[in-house]
């Protein structure tokens, strides 16, 4: 199991690209980020989640160089960048979560443009041009103004800029927020690839099933790294599914009716809606059959009663819920 500490011992992989250690920043009284730290290891898609406000945009200033840290360090591709913010920038790339390139210029000026602010010209400018218009499916629409494009293009776009400079890492801040699910579904067919050639990438979202196919996620609330690690390794943390406690899908006719009921059930601790079914965390010692009897009492016909495994939502509630009550 991987739990955030605030003071984990140096990592000793030579592929780790992101090493960050008792990372907090203060505004006045208010502490934004709380001695943070976590490793990212070079080639990794790190899914990097927590409610709004709890501090995951302060942490991105703080490791691409554009806010100093109140204490702690951040390591990036080998270069502190509390020491000098100003020579990890070649080495990131960013992309926000709102679109932050020029609408009124086209795309081939946009990459040109962002090229040359990262100091590319000439034939080298020209091969990452190409490149990059290749690898995001931008070559028919380089005469097109970028404020014409769709929000799955302008994302394309955006991501093209970000890679012009060959970046080790890359920076998403909700990369997918507000586009169509085929334009999601193709930026991560990218991330994927990106990956595969080992750029590191560090993904901001509100998107559980985009955090299930993060090879390593961090869970940040009130501005604390409360959880980090493998998903299959978070799932299996026993404060998710405590001793003495199961979870069971329910199958049922008319699950909204029926969600209330099970949720007064004695030995049910949670209940929710999962599409057409209800998702329960329940005492061990809770017979199927009673759960049956319930559903069957209040007029809807049980179809199936089976153990599931936690996803990680119910990670997230479970840590958001214990630290609230804390």
């Amino acid at each position: 199991m991987t739990v955030s500490p605030a003071d984990l011992p140096p990592s000793p992989s030579s592929q780790t690209t992101i090493s960050v250690r008792g990372l907090t920043r203060r505004f006045g009284k208010f502490t934004a980020v709380d001695s943070v730290s976590f490793d990212i290891e070079q080639g990794a898609i790190f899914g990097f989640l927590g409610p709004n406000g709890s501090g995951k945009s302060t942490v991105i200033r703080m490791l691409c160089g554009l806010l100093e840290p109140t204490a702690g360090n951040a390591v990036l591709d080998g270069i502190d960048v509390t020491r000098r913010p100003e020579a990890i920038k070649e080495r990131i790339g960013y992309t926000s979560q709102r679109f932050s390139l020029y609408e009124d210029l086209t795309v081939d000026e946009n990459i040109r443009f962002f090229g040359r602010i990262y100091g590319l010209s000439g034939t080298r400018l020209k091969n990452r041009r190409e490149a990059v218009l290749a690898l995001l499916g931008l070559g028919p629409y380089t005469p097109r103004l970028a404020g014409k494009l769709s929000g799955g293009w302008k994302q394309r776009l955006a991501v093209a800029c970000a890679l012009l400079h060959e970046p080790r890492i890359l920076f998403l801040d909700e990369p997918t927020a507000g586009i169509d699910p085929v334009a999601r579904r193709d930026l991560w067919d990218l991330l994927f690839l990106l990956s595969g050639q080992g750029t590191t990438l560090f993904v901001t979202t509100h998107y559980m099933d985009e955090a299930e196919r993060c090879t390593k996620v961090g869970y940040i609330h009130h501005s604390k790294l409360m959880v980090c690690g493998e998903p299959e390794t978070l799932k299996a943390m026993e404060e998710v599914t405590p001793k003495g406690m199961v979870r069971m899908e329910i199958e049922c006719t008319h699950p909204t009716a029926m969600l209330e009921r099970l949720r007064a059930l004695e030995g049910v601790e949670d209940a929710t809606l999962f599409g057409q079914a209800i998702h329960l965390l329940a005492d061990s010692a809770l017979a199927p059959e009673t759960i049956r009897r319930s559903i069957e009492s209040g007029g809807s016909e049980c179809k199936a009663i089976r153990p599931i495994e936690p996803s990680l939502e119910d990670v997230f509630v479970m840590l958001t819920r214990r630290n609230s009550e804390g």
